[in-house]
């Protein structure tokens, strides 16, 4: 008999009518709730366990209904209760279509004399799935062509948030979160009634509306911070994304939470990670059909902080926090029974596992905003610079710029004569240490060293290095080495070899004039060029000290410079000067222009 779901569902109906071919025994079998993925969607079926010649062995029932198995042509019976038991735990779901939350909470807390079982790709990691979809997608809209792996990874965030509502990508840093993010989007374009929500670090805007411009022109953006923004949120309904910060968003959450977004991405995710806090709890009151926090560090202390960034991504899907605690201290062995309801959630690939897909130099600008108060104190730099030196004022104002990019508290005796080893560090209140460039450095190195990747960071001026450690202070066991113009040549192999042999974090902070030829430091996976140079030839020297012959894995380059400042110029400089070979402009002219140019545009928002 096929059609065995139109026999009786009770046992003792059964048996009143046994069907041709079958028989029965009374033995009752162990009843379980299975769990697997069925055309996408996750589902739930009532079965039994037997084990058999030392196999466990899973057999589901004709329905969630039925109080019994057929094993073989053997019907056996199922606790009267069992499809009770089963009912109560889908409440309202249908069995063909649970949540992925309801489906944890059933592994993490099965009801009393129900077993649950999961199919074994269930559980499978993110990387893992997605390792196994194809290498190539066509994304209308997108301009980039995407690596094997970013095209796995968009597939597998398309197919998982679409079954979960939402999944963490956990990525490490230099694969190309932003853009995997893009062409997520992409997919299913959001519209100006529900748009994307993209919460991230002041630091970050200005990176996320490049890389849109650049590989999504078809989006439209606004990016709402600062004085001027929307002040109901129908204000915030006229493009398909929106870009704010943390702050903004909690200032301005009743205007965020009054309609339902199509997304909410949070980038640098481990602002949300306290439960307690402000920005914690104000985000995950803001309607949204889906949800994802975008972080290369999902735990950096507690097991809390995947609680945090899960219970956002999938609410409820790890239950109460109180109950949490509890359930997962801080051990090791919870750590693994964590890690196998989350894994299958979140997408965590390391440079060296698709090394393969990559070049071996990973080149990554990041442009960054000064934050309002900053602005201004650069532009009084640049007036106040230019009065007092009407000959030599333009040469003079953009060397104090420069110094004002590279960190406001840094001073030198004499302003006309900016001497990289003579810059002072004199701390002022009205300006504040964590300055956009120091906050994304620090994040590059937390990110950098909790992924085991050692980090060169360049610096034209030498107390760059102590602003760095000052506000890494937490960073704990961390190796901090130093070279620069003071550096006695003696000492600098043994520097090097300290940073090499150091098992654990470690870090380099080089000034390119000083240690930017003639080392070998192939130790470092990550550089970070904290300050432009004018020079392309002295920044392709300082990052050939870890990109060299002996290097085995790829390594990661960060240009790190402020929009609308001295700095973008000496970007743009270095990529025309790198392409000189057929350029007719004498130097002297175009440094010239560049020093014009520099001066004439303005980091302040009108």
């Amino acid at each position: 008999m096929s059609n065995l779901a139109a026999l009786p569902r009770d046992f003792d109906a059964l048996l009143a009518k046994v069907p041709e071919g079958f028989s029965v025994s009374e033995r009752v079998v162990e009843p379980v709730a299975i769990l697997s993925r069925v055309s996408g969607k996750m589902s739930v079926a009532l079965g039994g366990k037997r084990m058999v010649r030392g196999e466990v062995r899973l057999i589901e029932a004709p329905s969630i209904s039925h109080a019994w198995i057929a094993d073989g042509a053997i019907l056996r019976p199922l606790p009267k209760d069992a499809p009770g038991l089963v009912a109560k735990c889908l409440g309202d779901e249908a069995p063909d279509d649970i949540s992925y939350a309801t489906a944890i909470r059933l592994l993490r807390t099965p009801p009393e004399g129900l077993e649950i079982e999961a199919a074994p790709d269930l559980l499978h990691s993110g990387k893992i799935t997605a390792e196994e979809l194809p290498p190539e997608i066509d994304i209308p809209g997108l301009h980039a062509n995407l690596f094997p792996y970013q095209a796995r990874g968009v597939r597998w965030m398309w197919e998982t948030v679409n079954r979960t509502g939402g999944l963490i990508l956990a990525d490490e840093m230099g694969l190309g979160k932003t853009l995997q993010i893009i062409a997520l989007l992409l997919m299913d374009p959001p519209e100006n009634a529900a748009p994307a929500l993209i919460v991230c670090p002041t630091s970050l805007i200005a990176n996320w509306v490049r890389e849109f411009g650049k590989f999504a022109p078809s989006l439209s953006l606004m990016v709402h911070r600062g004085a001027h923004r929307a002040g109901i949120y129908r204000d915030l309904q006229v493009a398909s994304v929106v870009i704010t910060t943390y702050e903004t968003m909690v200032n301005d959450i009743s205007i965020f939470s009054s309609f339902e977004w199509a997304w909410v991405i949070c980038d640098e995710a481990q602002a949300i990670k306290n439960p307690h806090s402000n920005r914690r709890q104000a985000i995950v009151t803001i309607p949204r059909r889906k949800s994802i926090p975008m972080t290369g560090t999902p735990v950096e202390n507690t097991l809390m902080d995947l609680w945090s960034l899960a219970d956002f991504a999938i609410p409820g899907m790890l239950g109460d926090r109180t109950v949490f605690e509890v359930e997962f201290p801080d051990t090791l062995e919870a750590g693994q029974a964590l890690g196998r309801l989350t894994d299958p959630i979140i997408l965590k690939r390391r440079v060296r596992d698709v090394a393969a897909d990559l070049p071996d130099r990973i080149d990554i600008d990041l442009p960054l905003e000064l934050d309002d108060g900053l602005a201004r104190h650069y532009d009084n730099v640049r007036e106040a610079t230019l009065e007092k030196y009407p000959v030599a004022g333009a040469l003079v104002a953009t060397l104090q710029l420069q110094l004002v990019c590279a960190h406001p508290w840094l001073r030198t005796p004499d302003a006309a004569l900016v001497d990289w080893d003579d810059a002072k560090i004199v701390t002022r209140e009205d300006l504040p240490l964590l300055t956009p460039k120091l906050e994304r450095t620090v994040e590059l190195l937390r990110e950098a060293f909790a992924n085991g990747r050692k980090v060169i960071v360049f610096a034209l001026f030498n107390r760059i290095g102590d602003l760095i450690r000052t506000a890494c202070k937490d960073f704990a066991e961390t190796y901090w080495g130093a070279i620069n113009g003071s550096t006695p040549q003696e000492d600098r192999q043994t520097i090097i070899d300290e940073f090499s042999a150091h098992d654990g974090a470690a870090c380099l902070i080089l000034n390119p004039k000083a240690a930017g030829a003639g080392l070998n430091i192939t130790a470092a996976t990550v550089v970070v060029h904290f300050t432009p140079v004018w020079n392309p030839a002295l920044e392709a020297q300082a990052s050939a000290r870890a990109h060299r012959r002996g290097q085995t894995e790829p390594v990661t380059v960060y240009r790190l410079f402020y929009k609308d400042t001295v700095e973008e110029v000496m970007i743009e400089r270095s990529a025309w000067k790198s392409d000189l070979a057929n350029e007719t402009v004498p130097v002297s002219s175009r440094d010239a222009q560049d020093i014009r140019r520099a001066l004439a545009i303005s980091p302040v928002k009108p």
